[in-house]
């Protein structure tokens, strides 16, 4: 693409939830398959999902389901508390519902 179209391509990762990119490859970064470092302000952390089989002790590399938190993060769905206590948990992770490792 970079070649193609003559101009810098970036891969990023994000969602309307956390304002939306949340991590993203520098523009200079050649290697694919990854959505580089978080932004500014972004906490994350990968929850274990033993009944998928995505845990920090997943070979040969941790995974789990993407959590991020922090200033941009949504406060919640309006006028839906349900929605809102499924998605951001008590200690105001964002619970992606994503695998990443």
């Amino acid at each position: 693409m970079r070649c193609l179209f003559c101009c810098a391509v970036v891969e990023i990762y994000g969602q309307t939830e956390s304002c939306g990119a949340s991590f993203a490859t520098k523009t200079y970064d050649t290697i694919s398959g990854h959505v580089g470092a978080p932004g500014l302000g972004v906490e994350y952390k990968l929850f274990d999902l033993p009944e998928m089989n995505y845990t920090k002790d997943t070979k040969p590399y941790p995974s789990g389901e993407i959590c991020i938190r922090g200033p941009a993060i949504f406060l919640g769905y309006f006028k839906n508390k349900r929605l809102t206590d499924e998605t951001l948990d008590k200690d105001g992770w964002l619970h992606t519902g994503d695998v990443g490792c």
